[in-house]
């Protein structure tokens, strides 16, 4: 796109909101502050390097076999430096257990920091950081449709030593990048048909968790996070780690809460959730995704979904008490596509969130002027926030528009076709 163009279209923009009171250039700015943690196993349709060949169990499934996924740790950080530089902004990678790049045969329960220095390596090249998650499925230690809940003492073992082990390599990643890793816990543990018992597997996993975190570990490193879940498939009619589970086990060990934006009835408001968990809770790890009637893993898009719970972030000021990190994983169209446009469109609604004249919508809505407040957010429908993406994309030096998708386009044809 034209240089001058996209200069010309931000400074009519630039005068059209501050008509209204909004500030693009520190909309700009503050956008330039909120770093996305990209997952990394959208590139290899969650396959890993410690066990490729395992069939994915524990409610995970990809559809599609679009051709060039990644096989090889240097072909997944070559596809995931790609989709960095298509995406503006400064960011984060999140890693999961099985991405271990090791020289020797490992388990999940013998894993090492030095095991990832691979990945640590790659992310100073990048400048990125490193969050972390613990892979507590697709292995033979799942057993019954259990990990951490189970009545069998050897398997919950195994897993909790599996979770001690992804606390020292999160640890390891904030030593070595000088960030914190966010280190994410969700377990498939649940039945299928309706249980005797819905107590005791939740007292087994609380036991569980609280033998996994303590031993103290400087925050300033690493902390734990802990995701829950309406249900899985497999697991419809009990599901141990429920997000009234981990809400309260979050609050009472002052750790993360997780909400992934999949994990929720298909009628429910995810962006209502953080207002209410917030003014209690330590803070949030939020997991974009982009569920159709349920947990489907969607490539996100800039819906209203997506801009309801930017938005609410914003208009609450609680940015700062919340990590955004993407989930998702499509095999049905290009991998490296799917990390841009899912990235880009959330950060498109966060910066739709800060285009908005936030403290006058809120003293109208005080006041009980609410005429005021529809009348002013329906009109920012069509306010020009288009250009000042465009403007953003452009000082951070990544394509504008849709030019990204030629760079992509190119890539399929000069590396990831060829494998």
């Amino acid at each position: 796109m034209n240089e001058s163009n996209i200069k010309a279209s931000y400074e009519l923009a630039k005068d059209r909101y501050a008509a209204i009171g909004v500030d693009t250039e520190e909309a700009i700015s503050k956008l330039e502050t909120v770093p996305l943690s990209i997952h990394c196993w959208q590139g290899d349709d969650i396959h890993g390097f410690l066990f490729p060949n395992q069939e994915l169990t524990g409610g995970i499934g990809v559809s599609g076999n679009f051709p060039g996924a990644a096989t090889t740790p240097d072909q997944l950080s070559g596809d995931l430096s790609k989709a960095l530089s298509l995406i503006p902004g400064s960011h984060k990678v999140q890693l999961h257990a099985i991405y271990a790049v090791t020289n020797k045969k490992k388990d999940l329960d013998e894993l090492d920091p030095e095991d990832f220095s691979y990945w640590v390596d790659w992310a100073k090249q990048e400048k990125v950081g490193l969050d972390m998650n613990g892979t507590f499925f697709s292995h033979p230690m799942l057993k019954n449709g259990f990990t951490l809940a189970s009545p069998d003492k050897d398997t919950r073992d195994f897993w909790i030593e599996h979770g001690k082990r992804s606390r020292k390599i999160a640890e390891y990643f904030g030593k070595e990048l000088g960030q914190q890793s966010v280190n994410n816990f969700w377990i498939p543990d649940g039945y299928k048909d309706n249980p005797i018992d819905k107590l005791t597997p939740r007292l087994r996993l609380i036991n569980s968790l609280d033998e996994i975190i303590k031993e103290p570990i400087d925050e300033k490193y690493t902390i734990e996070a802990f995701e829950g879940k309406l249900f899985g498939t497999g697991v419809e009619s009990y599901t141990v780690g429920s997000h009234e589970f981990y809400d309260n086990y979050a609050l009472t060990r002052n750790k993360l809460w997780t909400i992934d934006a999949g994990h929720f009835h298909p009628t429910e408001d995810v962006s209502d959730k953080f207002s209410a968990f917030l003014p209690f809770g330590k803070g949030l790890m939020l997991h974009v995704s982009r569920p159709v009637r349920w947990d489907s893993d969607h490539v996100v898009i800039m819906d209203d979904a997506l801009i309801r719970m930017m938005r609410s972030l914003v208009r609450d000021d609680q940015l700062s008490k919340t990590n955004i990190g993407l989930d998702f994983f499509d095999a049905t169209i290009d991998r490296i596509a799917a990390w841009v446009i899912g990235a880009r469109a959330t950060q498109k609604a966060l910066l739709l969130g800060m285009l908005s004249p936030i403290d006058q919508l809120k003293e109208d809505e005080n006041k009980g002027d609410f005429t005021d407040r529809l009348a002013m957010t329906e009109e920012l429908k069509s306010y020009p926030f288009g250009a000042v993406w465009d403007e953003f994309c452009a000082r951070n030096n990544v394509p504008v528009g849709s030019d990204w998708l030629n760079e992509v386009k190119n890539y399929e044809k000069n590396v990831t076709f060829k494998r």
